[in-house]
């Protein structure tokens, strides 16, 4: 069965690169025409993943009609979600697999209810977890979690997704799934300042661990199971983004932290989701003092050390 997929950035191109490899006819879409040419003709996303041949399963278009398979991943920036699908056509009876992660800052909803809301009579899912794109297209090893409200849908969409290199992991819980992929954006930026701004690795360890604390509090609040925050989705993709340099959220913190130049065309998923997050939080009137402290940074109104003061003299609680 073929795949397809909408947007050729890098994490679109890897999973393309990843299932290509794997036999499975793909067909990739970018928005640009002279990008779905250069690619189709060299072999190669030079613009996203340069050095990395794309295999000859793999079919590159610019033509939205040519995504014509059942499944379809929909690898397309979270706050630009909506209006990719509302420029696709019909699309009733396939199903839509998000690979995004974060919260529409116009709407407070995630993935799966845009999907919903979007392209009605569509299957609706969302594949997270712990994931750089040039480690998959590179080959190596990666987890991650494919999150499907309909159970027996998303067995067959385990196993349709699964690869060599890729293993699938598969909840129904697709609340918890999008808020552990969305939410740990946040925390990788309060991460990252706190390295930027020479704050050490233990601060690091404890913004992480009561950022955790933070996650799980919003997302058992908007009915997650309360073990999904402990998989992939949750504390795997938080490990990950909070102490790589390749994160983009965290490189973007690390920016803040130093007073460093960070180029505004690379996309920071954390930045909306933290304000969308926040007035979340107050509209449900749960503590949120991580969070609340990115936002104050992206607004300049703290500066990261002020931010780590003011964290640190909170009162004292039990854990």
């Amino acid at each position: 069965m073929s795949i397809g997929i909408l947007g050729a950035g890098a994490f679109g191109t890897s999973l393309a690169i990843s299932l290509g490899l794997a036999g499975v006819p793909v067909t990739l879409w970018a928005r640009d025409t002279a990008h779905a040419s250069d690619m189709q003709n060299s072999r190669e996303n030079a613009r996203r993943l340069p050095g990395v041949p794309l295999p000859e399963s793999i079919t590159c278009t610019s033509n939205l009609a040519d995504l014509d398979s059942d499944v379809i991943l929909i690898a397309a920036p979270m706050q630009r979600l909506r209006a990719a699908l509302k420029a696709a056509p019909d699309w009733s009876g396939k199903t839509l697999v998000a690979c995004c992660k974060g919260i529409e800052l116009t709407s407070g909803k995630g993935p799966i209810a845009i999907l919903q809301e979007e392209a009605p009579g569509t299957t609706a899912a969302i594949l997270t977890g712990p994931s750089f794109a040039a480690d998959i297209a590179r080959g190596l090893p990666t987890a991650l979690t494919l999150a499907c409200q309909d159970a027996d849908r998303g067995a067959a969409l385990q196993m349709q997704l699964t690869t060599p290199n890729l293993r699938i992991y598969r909840t129904t819980d697709t609340i918890g799934a999008e808020l552990g992929g969305a939410l740990k954006n946040v925390m990788a930026i309060a991460c990252g300042a706190a390295m930027g701004a020479g704050l050490g690795d233990s601060a690091r360890a404890s913004l992480m661990t009561r950022g955790y604390a933070e996650m799980k509090r919003m997302a058992q609040r908007l009915g997650a199971e309360p073990d999904t925050l402990s998989g992939l989705s949750g504390f795997g993709d938080l490990t990950l983004t909070c102490t790589s340099a390749q994160s983009r959220n965290y490189q973007f913190g690390f920016a803040l932290g130093s007073g460093a130049d960070f180029d505004n065309t690379i996309t920071v998923e954390g930045a909306a989701t933290a304000r969308a997050t926040l007035l979340r939080s107050r509209e449900l009137n749960i503590e949120m003092p991580i969070t609340e402290a990115v936002v104050a940074l992206l607004d300049g109104k703290l500066k990261v050390r002020e931010a780590m003061s003011q964290l640190l003299s909170r009162p004292p609680k039990e854990e």
